[in-house]
């Protein structure tokens, strides 16, 4: 039995664009958690803000963050360059993950790779070098413990191979009976094991990235640039691409689950960060209408919360 909402907004008419984002989703099958904050007013909207979501790559913004507070302190070498082989490197449709040949990159640039394409193979080596507990310790050492880091991306596939073998639809049908039942046989779908956050934790992470108030400047302005770079923008950027306005943001993907977080930002001067973690009711690997579903949450929170 599913719960309503719980709402948050700072007024009758940020609440009605909350209640009427959260009723698109539910119309579609889609359920999950939103929310948008304006970084100059601190005003916001969203619903069920607090709960905590698998976060699929998400997670390599925090990851990205850790990894360029290293490279600030001079402990890591932006033009180091690390060998990735295919024959041992994760599992991924983009990036050095797809590659087939090995091939020797830069941090600097698996960094790239990570947050542009989405690229499995680069985060994974990137936490050869700074381990999964050191992400999660420096992410309590900051504030930002609702942001969990408990394993390697290719662990997701791991377990989903270990629940259904190699069968996609399998896995799929899978998440869906669990999260019905209320238990997770995939285990990194399980927000007690997996890479895991809230869309609270994760817009006060970017607000304090976009207004340099973790780590370093150095780390974060170029956290602000990689992220700026992502290919992917079917999502929350989708109606929010504009001449005037800038999108920085990070998808998330993983059977079920379609995620993005991000920063937009307008020549008025307006910066509203959101978070959209969703799950989808339905067994299927494209979701269009769900992208489309995010994208509208985004224009329609933005509008609403600009000045």
């Amino acid at each position: 039995m599913s719960m309503a909402p719980v709402y948050v907004a700072d007024d009758g008419a940020l609440l009605d664009v909350a209640e009427a984002i959260a009723a698109d989703w539910a119309a579609l099958g889609v359920r999950g958690s939103f929310l948008a904050r304006h970084l100059g007013t601190g005003e916001q909207l969203g619903f069920d803000v607090e709960e905590l979501m698998p976060l699929a790559s998400v997670v390599k913004v925090p990851l990205a963050l850790v990894v360029l507070d290293r490279i600030a302190s001079g402990e890591l070498d932006p033009a180091h360059p690390v060998t990735v082989d295919p024959a041992q490197s994760s599992v991924g449709p983009t990036g050095l993950a797809a590659f087939r040949h090995p091939a020797r990159v830069a941090v600097g640039d698996l960094l790239l790779m990570m947050l542009s394409v989405s690229d499995n193979a680069a985060a994974d080596t990137l936490l050869d070098l700074v381990r999964v507990a050191d992400v999660d310790e420096r992410l309590r050492a900051w504030g930002c413990g609702e942001i969990r880091m408990r394993h390697r991306l290719n662990h997701m596939y791991e377990c989903a191979a270990g629940a259904a073998g190699n069968d996609f639809s399998l896995a799929l049908e899978l998440a869906l009976r669990d999260e019905r039942a209320g238990r997770h046989t995939i285990e990194t779908l399980d927000p007690a094991y997996a890479n895991a956050g809230s869309a609270a934790a994760l817009v006060e992470l970017l607000r304090r990235v976009w207004c340099d108030e973790v780590s370093t400047p150095t780390a974060t302005s170029e956290l602000r640039r990689l992220m700026g770079l992502q290919v992917f923008t079917h999502r929350l950027a989708g109606e929010l691409r504009a001449d005037s306005l800038r999108w920085s943001g990070k998808t998330g993907t993983f059977l079920h689950l379609r995620h993005e977080i991000g920063v937009a930002e307008a020549e008025s001067g307006d910066r509203v960060a959101m978070a959209a973690l969703t799950r989808a009711d339905r067994c299927a690997g494209l979701a269009p209408d769900v992208d489309l579903a995010i994208g509208a949450a985004g224009r329609e929170a933005f509008e609403a919360l600009r000045r």
